[in-house]
């Protein structure tokens, strides 16, 4: 009597309870250590099961025919309406929101001996979890925000235990400056793993709904693919996203890090990431409009399409051709669906005319991610990014120019966060540089730290 967790769980219990045992230092406990195992793999099941409140027959078998065998108790001859009747699993995602004893256990041990033994447990949990979210037809957002949340605690335990093997960035200690993505990618890089990429997202100075965001469109995949593998019905929806926000907040940096994800979960076949705007997909003359928008497909074909301040697409009256850009855009979305994502960015209200000025365009975009302004903390966070990657360092008093520096700037519609740092960076640099010329004979530490005195003003807005 085996399901599709079967083989999941018994690979937790595996790599887990020899771990318990070791620690133990007694053989003899060896069963009961191994049904504690079993114990956390239910409970994690159970956890996932019950995110959504609604216990479907699917879900109830897997979980009764999946444990049963491993627990001697009357769960052998339950069925879905006994399961609901004794409330088996009601309230039991509620075991998912704090770290177990277990759990603890394994981290308390990897602290003190080097190991990771938590790092294999967090593993091990979350493709459970994500298999027993396999289990639902249709996933809610509740479910994949549980599994997000689940995610996020163990891997922030381990995190502050120190104890995630392999080297990482720091969390938080990247900026994400938007660069002008490749029209063309020469050579496209082997796939990345899914949790190399998250981490990479992670390691962004703030952005944390974004974040979020982009970890429930990742587990929806993971979980579509699982079921997929397994030959159960997948709910297909569009992989087409809005992008809202100031410039300057990341959307591009996001962007490319979205197509290696896609690419690494099978979405599309390359991964690389075209950007464009309406000055290179709109001609001047009849019958050259749509050639250029047919182009930037072609050209992000097996990858992801951005196209920054899209609403200019829809600005102008009815002889403009923007209106037939935008009529191109929506029938090559559906005649290459399988082939390409697009990415369209910009302003919140404006994205919102133009999401509303083709009936096709609001079917075909089922999802916007805001991206906040930067708060003056992060801004002075990516500007010390900045300086570090160019081998400079803020001496004391500079941080706090800088800060006093961005929180008297007004901040408002097009505000450009990280450009702005960028700019105030580079002002900086020459103002060092007029600062120590004149030096006969300038240490190390002269040429590398930047002064409160180097911190420039803003522009007025």
């Amino acid at each position: 009597m085996t399901t599709v967790l079967t083989p999941l769980v018994q690979r937790f219990i595996d790599a887990t309870a020899p771990v318990l045992v070791a620690m133990d230092g007694t053989a003899a406990r060896e069963e009961h250590l191994r049904r504690d195992a079993a114990v956390e793999a239910a409970h994690i099941v159970a956890g996932v099961i019950d995110a959504d409140r609604m216990h479907s027959d699917d879900e109830l078998w897997a979980y009764i025919m999946t444990f049963a065998p491993l627990f001697d108790s009357r769960l052998i001859h339950a069925t879905p309406v006994d399961a609901r009747k004794a409330q088996l699993l009601d309230g039991r995602r509620r075991w998912l929101e704090a770290p177990s004893p277990m759990f603890e256990l394994l981290l308390n041990a990897d602290r003190r001996d080097a190991t990771s033994h938590a790092w294999a447990y967090y593993r091990n949990a979350i493709e459970l979890a994500h298999a027993s979210q396999a289990l639902d037809t249709h996933l809610t957002r509740t479910e994949l925000e549980t599994v997000d949340a689940f995610r996020t605690m163990l891997l922030e335990a381990i995190d502050a235990a120190g104890v995630r093997p392999g080297t990482q960035a720091a969390r938080g200690s990247r900026a994400a400056v938007d660069t002008p993505a490749a029209a063309e990618e020469v050579a496209i890089r082997p796939a990345r793993p899914v949790q190399e990429l998250l981490d990479e997202l992670e390691a962004l100075v703030g952005l944390a709904p974004v974040k979020h965001e982009v970890r429930l469109v990742t587990n929806l995949l993971q979980v579509q693919r699982l079921r997929e593998s397994r030959g159960l019905p997948v709910v297909e929806g569009s992989r087409h996203l809005v992008f809202t926000g100031n410039p300057g907040t990341g959307k591009t940096t996001v962007a490319r890090l979205l197509a290696e994800i896609y690419r690494s979960l099978g979405v599309v076949d390359q991964g690389q990431l075209v950007e464009t705007d309406r000055s290179a997909l709109v001609a001047g003359f009849v019958g050259q409009t749509a050639p250029r928008v047919r182009d930037a497909f072609d050209r992000a074909a097996g990858g992801i399409l951005l196209i920054d301040e899209a609403y200019a697409l829809a600005r102008g009256g009815e002889n403009d051709f923007g209106r037939e850009a935008i009529d191109t855009i929506v029938k090559l979305m559906e005649d290459r669906r399988d082939a390409i994502v697009l990415i369209v960015a910009g302003y919140p209200e404006e994205m919102a005319t133009f999401i509303g000025s083709n009936p096709g365009l609001r079917s075909r975009f089922p999802r916007t991610i805001h991206f906040p302004d930067y708060t003056d903390r992060e801004l002075v966070e990516i500007f010390s990014s900045m300086a570090q990657a160019a081998h400079y360092r803020l001496g004391e008093g500079a941080a706090e120019a800088l800060h006093a520096t961005l929180s008297a700037h007004d901040r408002g519609k097009g505000f450009g966060n990280a450009r702005v740092v960028r700019n105030l960076f580079e002002q900086a640099v020459a103002n060092h540089a007029s600062r120590v010329v004149g030096d006969a004979d300038p240490s190390d530490d002269d040429l590398t730290i930047l002064i409160a005195a180097d911190i420039p003003p803003l522009p007025a807005p």
